[in-house]
């Protein structure tokens, strides 16, 4: 499947208008054939009250950016992508600068999809890594 990279993150951060994706600063940044990035600055906006980034900040970054992911696989017109299960290991604190989050396809099936998503610092150092399984469900048809 050849892929429009700009096309795809542009999609992807205009549906993150006025979402927790922009409330998190949540940044599409990169795209290709078997994934999907994202970043996050973070700051005092996202921190746990020890300082640190908050592990609630690093699920949504990872949610957002698989379940994103999800949506490029599926015509949109008919399917719409529920998420289903997200872990979780939080492996480094970080107190300040960027994250980011990279979604890489484990397993692409008609009903569900698997995701890994590593979230890393500046220096490619992993933070957390996440597992994220979304379902494709047929569009509800608004009444």
């Amino acid at each position: 499947m050849a892929i429009d990279r700009e096309k795809m993150i542009a999609m992807c951060n205009a549906f993150s208008k006025n979402t927790l994706m922009e409330t998190l600063q949540i940044e599409f940044v990169d795209a290709g054939e078997d994934f999907l990035q994202a970043t996050m600055p973070v700051n005092p906006r996202i921190h746990q009250p020890m300082g640190l980034l908050h592990g609630g900040a690093s699920v949504a970054l990872a949610e957002s950016v698989g379940s994103a992911a999800s949506m490029l696989f599926v015509n949109n017109e008919v399917s719409e992508i529920r998420g289903i299960e997200i872990s979780a290991n939080h492996l480094k604190a970080k107190r300040d600068g960027i994250v980011t989050g990279t979604a890489r396809i484990v397993h692409k099936g008609r009903s569900i999809h698997l995701w890994e998503i590593k979230i890393t610092d500046e220096n490619g150092t992993l933070i957390s890594l996440c597992k994220l399984t979304n379902m494709v469900l047929p569009k509800r048809r608004l009444q």
